[in-house]
């Protein structure tokens, strides 16, 4: 028991599953952030410019039926909440690829900086300029 202990705490220690959680909680209030705007600020208007429908309350209701003597409820498709889902899901995976790209090219941008030169060697020394003409004097001869 206590060896899975220790396989999980070293999981759940490693960066990649800390920034994977940290991914998943900022993520999903992303997510609410973007219902919202949605829901309170861009569809609004949308339904006022095409008569005041409110998108949320659109559905086709369907007819009730009645079996062995009773009455079924009514069902409804509610496209309405659909479309509404849907303009989330667009603004979303808009906001995820700026997101992507912005990050891409960022990496471009640092693969292309060119690489620093390598210092220049130092200059030799006075002993080391003595020695190189003693050791051409002696190839000399």
């Amino acid at each position: 028991m206590s060896k899975l202990l220790n396989e999980f705490k070293a999981f759940a220690v490693k960066g990649n599953a800390v920034d994977m959680a940290v991914g998943v909680i900022i993520g999903g209030a992303f997510g609410k952030i973007v219902t919202s705007i949605v829901n309170d600020i861009i569809m609004p208007p949308i339904g006022w410019l095409i008569g005041g429908v409110n998108f949320s309350e659109l559905k086709v209701t369907l007819p009730a039926t009645s079996v062995e003597g009773l009455q079924m409820t009514e069902a409804t498709i509610n496209y309405g909440a659909f479309v509404q889902t849907l303009i989330d899901f667009i603004i979303v995976a808009f906001c995820v690829f700026m997101l992507v790209k912005g990050i891409m090219a960022l990496s471009r941008k640092k693969e292309e900086a060119p690489a620093p030169e390598p210092p220049a060697a130092p200059e030799p020394t006075a002993e080391e300029k003595l020695l190189t003409e003693i050791r051409d004097l002696l190839k000399k001869k």
